[in-house]
């Protein structure tokens, strides 16, 4: 039920208040503060959904209200109570994050409308909050080796950057993941982020893709259209598979890292991005430059800062940890109860080789829980988990 918070120094108006909101609707739990400093212990104790705060108050104005309401839960929505001598400073306090304000003596329909909204507005963003952290769960990384160890403080110190960051190791091994998390954890996780697998893109489409196009630049060109870059605008931009990029587009990408603007194919137009770069790669770029394969100087502006994801068979000591995470989250996914795995199976798994990585574990380990028994056994694994 929400929980509204009338701060007022009349109590003429705080008794309106009340009964236009009680009226309205039966579940509001509305409770009242004569004051603000009354009003920040009620704030402290516990959590409203709405308040709805007087300007001109003693003790405490309602700008220092809504000042100290922002430290201590900048979520909630507050909406200002104004006289006519206070709609400058009513205007003036949206600004500082109010939510709205309205006027004395309240309009019924105003109040109503805006009530209405500003509790609206809350529950979008708890569930905005929930998601990521929802999102920031699915994405976490699972491991206590030193080389997780290793990765997860390059995380925590790079991620606030804007350093562009290059992901290398095998596939499978989880690249993806840590380029999520460094977006997820960056100052930029309230924009998008942006994925471009550059292997599955056309060598003759890649700049069309990544920079957009405008109408006749091409035959199939029949519009003008936007690229990843103008989409990730604001937040942050993964090439994955980056070595798999043409070297004309790796030109056009050097320009952007180097002067933060593009160009969309055929115009002559210069549209600047503010974009975050991550990258990732499978192959040894070094020797793809010797090759002449990869840019040198691309190279360089991409590896600003270096993270190389072991294969799993460099971090054997994770597996029971990826294992009892990926039979807790494929039994949820497949609706069947929760299952372990024994002693004996899990150090038969950390004797496999895994060529395809945590990809594969996942695959073996959802083998594993459908056809295995509720305690999947070193039986089980010989069974079920062979290639």
């Amino acid at each position: 039920m929400p929980r509204i918070l009338i701060i007022e120094d009349e109590a003429a108006i705080r008794r309106v208040l009340v009964k236009i909101l009680s009226e309205e609707n039966n579940t509001y739990e509305v409770e009242e503060a004569a004051d603000g400093l009354e009003g920040i212990e009620k704030i402290r104790e516990q959590e409203y959904d709405l308040i709805l705060c007087d300007i001109k108050m003693p003790k405490m104005d309602g700008v220092e209200v809504l000042e100290a309401v922002k430290k201590l839960n900048s979520e909630v929505p507050i909406v200002m109570i104004s006289g006519h001598g206070d709609l400058d400073t009513a205007v003036n306090t949206m600004r500082l994050g109010a939510f709205d304000y309205i006027s004395k003596p309240p309009d019924l329909n105003r109040l109503l409308n805006t009530v209405r909204n500003a509790l609206d507005r809350k529950e979008l963003v708890v569930e905005n909050t929930r998601l990521k952290k929802q999102v920031s769960k699915n994405l976490e990384m699972i491991g206590e080796s030193q080389e997780i160890s290793r990765i997860k403080e390059i995380i925590e110190k790079v991620a606030p950057t804007d350093a562009r960051v290059l992901i290398t190791g095998p596939n499978g091994t989880g690249k993806e993941l840590v380029a999520h998390w460094l977006h997820q954890k960056s100052d930029r996780s309230s924009g998008p982020m942006i994925e471009v697998n550059c292997a599955a893109i056309p060598s003759e489409l890649i700049e069309s893709e990544l920079f957009g196009h405008v109408k006749g630049a091409f035959t199939s060109a029949n519009k003008d259209r936007a690229g990843k870059f103008e989409a990730a605008n604001g937040g942050t931009i993964f090439l994955d598979e980056v070595g798999d990029m043409s070297l004309s587009a790796q030109a056009k990408v050097l320009r952007a890292l180097q002067e933060s603007k593009i160009s969309r194919v055929g115009s002559d137009k210069d549209i600047k991005v503010n974009v975050r770069v991550i990258a990732a790669t499978n192959k040894d770029l070094k020797k793809e430059i010797e090759e002449n394969k990869f840019r040198e100087d691309l190279y360089h502006r991409l590896a600003v800062i270096l993270i190389k994801v072991p294969a799993l068979n460099e971090r054997r000591d994770d597996i029971p940890l990826l294992v009892n995470f990926f039979a807790e989250k494929i039994s949820a996914e497949q609706g069947v109860n929760q299952k372990t795995f024994s002693d004996k199976a899990l150090d038969l798994l950390k004797e496999y080789n895994w060529t395809g990585n945590i990809r594969e574990l996942r695959n073996v380990v959802e083998r594993l829980i459908i056809l295995g028994g509720q305690e999947v056994s070193e039986e089980d694994v010989r069974l079920f988990a062979s290639k």
